[in-house]
């Protein structure tokens, strides 16, 4: 009988921290944020969850030559049991999308869950594997922004969906190790995922009550720290990120590469906080990014990889 904390290791329960953001982010974006938000978050966790599962069913053979000790092959869940999580959490994602979001929400969940089962069950092993992976986080992006105007989110959906790959990338040489030119590939795509985080979006004028002389002596500072956070959060996640994927250039075994993955999944939150304070959500983008710190901890007693 599979116990709870089974469960959560086959479906890398403390990585799902790394997911509302993108909801946040696309919905930041998009001038969609509001009561819905948590919910297609919450569609968006049990979608994520799924793709673990069904991850690890489809690895299931290979998993039991280098992974004995994983959920499935160590027999603590039975195949038959993963893959009917993997689907009941589909249709649970799917339809709290539907629910809350209406048709517009499920015109991209859909396509999100085929396109995360596509990657399990196709892709993963393929040179499209991290092209895939990075569409599916782009999509759960634009899932966020389903409830306003999508083509505003799209550079948001672009920039998660660029990380996602560089990730993605490194992923395949957990095992056997990477050749140095991978890390080098995927840190210089870390730093023009950062840059494009870290410049100030577009922001519509706001009408705010004026001084007794007419003036507006706070704007300047509103407007200074608007600029400072997307860059500051930005920041951060290429620091932490990066120094992992410098790490894999000097000794590319396959412990360092691991670490670098798990630094790209629990870092995400830094990335999708500076999209979100950059789209002018600049309290939610502290909010989001404080996942970060929240995940790398959790990780340490679940593998996020």
């Amino acid at each position: 009988m599979a116990t709870l904390a089974d469960i959560a290791e086959l479906v890398r329960a403390p990585a799902a921290l790394s997911v509302p953001g993108d909801v946040v982010a696309g919905a930041a974006a998009a001038g969609a944020l509001g009561p819905r938000t948590p919910a297609l978050a919450g569609a968006s966790v049990l979608l994520y969850w799924a793709g673990m599962a069904a991850n690890d069913w489809a690895d299931r053979g290979l998993d039991a030559e280098e992974r004995p000790e994983r959920p499935i092959p160590s027999g603590r869940i039975t195949p038959t049991a993963a893959v009917g999580l993997a689907a009941g959490l589909t249709a649970a994602g799917v339809g709290l999308a539907a629910a809350v979001g209406g048709r517009r929400a499920a015109a991209l969940a859909v396509p999100l869950a085929a396109t995360i089962w596509g990657y399990d069950l196709l892709a993963k092993n393929t040179a499209a594997g991290p092209a895939v992976m990075a569409a599916c986080r782009g999509l759960d992006v634009l899932l966020g922004a389903s409830g306003g105007r999508l083509t505003r989110a799209l550079p948001a959906a672009a920039t998660v969906a660029a990380h996602t790959w560089t990730v993605t990338a490194l992923s395949r040489r957990e095992v056997t190790g990477a050749e140095a030119a991978l890390p080098m590939r995927t840190l210089a795509g870390t730093a023009v995922v950062a840059a494009s985080a870290a410049v100030p979006g577009v922001r519509r004028a706001t009408t705010r009550p004026e001084g007794p002389t007419g003036a507006r002596p706070d704007r300047p500072r509103v407007a200074a720290v608007a600029a400072v956070l997307p860059a500051a959060l930005a920041g951060w996640y290429a620091a932490r990120y990066g120094a992992a994927q410098v790490e894999v250039v000097r000794d590319p075994s396959a412990g360092r590469v691991r670490a670098a993955v798990g630094a790209g999944i629990t870092g995400l939150p830094a990335l999708q906080g500076a999209l979100t304070a950059r789209a002018g959500a600049g309290l939610l983008g502290l909010a989001v990014a404080a996942a970060a710190p929240l995940g790398r901890r959790l990780a340490r007693k679940v593998s996020p990889t």
